[in-house]
């Protein structure tokens, strides 16, 4: 698909941050990669969460520019820029003070220490993420995700160098090194500088001049609007919260298991998160396309479209997950050339090719749904299958809590297998409920989309 790649490279950068961090960190020292780990964790909960609810711009836009309507697409940007102010007001000030997330974590006073001044400095970044992820999902929606793949490229090259030269510092110029801290100011000054750049674009791009986004200030918050994308946004961003927690939270609760068996997880998860980016793109193309072709009033090549990207995801899911399976000892060494590091996350990919297929289906599945501007069954079918199956199921074998688990199911490998049942079973309940949904409701209206009713009519 055009509109996929662009979208996957521009996902590989923003997965390039925290991939940098992982390699440079976990040259640094442990006691830093655990740090990123759990650190990482409580971000990610914060970002991904709050970024759901600003990408409801996104079906909103896209839906008034399948139809035409350029200047009410360019006046959701202004509302969603409130959102995102909303939303960096709480997240910042959850990152700034993260005891909660250290106490279930019960990192070690050094670990702990180490934690607080990273997310310290994302809580200085978040602004920055949320209002880019206006800019990311409004491009998306208009058929122009390269605009957004450049800026996420320039971002990478400017974050790599800053990262190896704050973790392991420069004496010659005067910086120290600061392992796992110089990983977070590094996000914070690419992010804001990111986000420079995406704005002058908007204001010197003639593309945009129908849109009317610039040139006129910021729209003053319309209840009606703020609404509308509330209402598909928080159901959206209460999905991906789940989803993400449901594998964030693996980190906190296996940091009690031990410094090793954190820094072998952060190694696994950050791989399958790599594979995971393609699906992702496809879905997001695939949502974006949907959601046109509902605006322009053509139900039948929203369905083909739908299905369409199911397929394409699966085929290319199934081919990637299992190639990275026969290659995992050289992957993991690429990471780390500790071996107890790389022992720690060797069993752990023994489950990656129905993980990354699973979750292919899931992401896909969810991202047509929201095309539609259903999004409230996928959070229900999430926290049955995520937080249930996933992260309730996994601490019983990880723990051993009755004390019947087979050894090779407890600790790390316990989360691991319990969170691929959790992922089967949200693929199969999403894709169950995306065919009812093409089969039995008609789309939304483009007048419903700027209105807020979230759920469409019946035929």
């Amino acid at each position: 698909m055009p509109l996929a790649w662009p979208v996957l490279v521009g996902q590989l950068a923003v997965l390039g941050f925290a991939t940098v961090d992982v390699v440079m960190v976990a040259r640094f020292a442990a006691a830093d990669l655990a740090a990123l780990a759990v650190g990482g964790a409580a971000y990610i909960t914060v970002f991904i969460g709050f970024m759901g609810v600003v990408l409801a711009v996104g079906p909103i836009a896209g839906q008034l520019f399948g139809a035409g309507q350029h200047a009410q697409a360019g006046r959701q940007v202004h509302q969603a820029v409130w959102v995102a102010l909303g939303m960096s007001v709480l997240g910042s000030t959850l990152l700034a003070f993260p005891a909660p997330f250290l106490a279930l974590a019960q990192a070690t006073p050094e670990v702990g220490e180490k934690v607080r001044g990273y997310l310290l400095a994302l809580a200085f970044s978040l602004p920055a993420s949320l209002l880019f992820s206006v800019y990311r999902g409004f491009n998306n929606a208009v058929s122009r995700p390269k605009a957004v793949m450049l800026l996420q490229l320039g971002g990478l090259a400017l974050k790599v160098p800053l990262s190896y030269a704050l973790v392991f510092g420069m004496p010659a110029l005067g910086i120290p090194s600061l392992g796992v801290l110089g990983c977070g100011i590094a996000t914070a000054i690419s992010m804001w500088a990111q986000l420079l750049v995406a704005w002058l674009i908007l204001q010197r791009d003639p593309f945009y001049a129908s849109f009317r986004i610039t040139g006129r200030g910021l729209d003053a918050p319309s209840r009606p609007a703020l609404l509308a994308q509330l209402r598909l946004g928080i159901p959206m961003g209460s999905s991906i919260l789940i989803e993400v927690t449901g594998f964030a939270f693996m980190a906190l609760f296996i940091a009690r298991i031990g410094t090793t068996a954190v820094a072998g997880h952060q190694v696994a998860i950050n791989l399958v998160s790599l594979l995971f980016m393609v699906p992702l793109a496809i879905g997001n193309a695939s949502g974006t396309l949907v959601a046109q072709r509902i605006g322009a009033a053509d139900p039948q090549d929203a369905r083909r479209l739908a299905w369409h990207s199911l397929w394409l995801g699966i085929g290319v899911a199934g081919v990637m997950g299992c190639v990275v399976f026969l290659g995992r000892a050289f992957v993991v060494g690429l990471y780390t050339g500790d071996a107890v590091v790389v022992a720690a996350a060797l069993p752990l990919i023994t489950w990656l090719v129905i993980f990354h297929l699973a979750d292919a289906i899931q992401a896909i599945t969810a991202f047509v749904l929201r095309a539609y501007r259903i999004a409230t069954v996928p959070v229900l079918i999430y926290v049955a299958a995520l937080w249930g199956v996933g992260l309730g199921g996994g601490y019983l074998l990880a723990f051993n809590v009755g004390g019947a688990v087979p050894a090779a199911l407890q600790g790390a490998p316990g989360y691991w297998f319990a969170a691929t049942a959790g992922l089967v079973a949200a693929a199969a309940l999403l894709t169950a409920f995306m065919a009812w949904v093409l089969r039995r409701v008609a789309p939304v209206t483009t007048t419903s989309a700027v209105a807020g009713s979230e759920q469409p009519q019946p035929q």
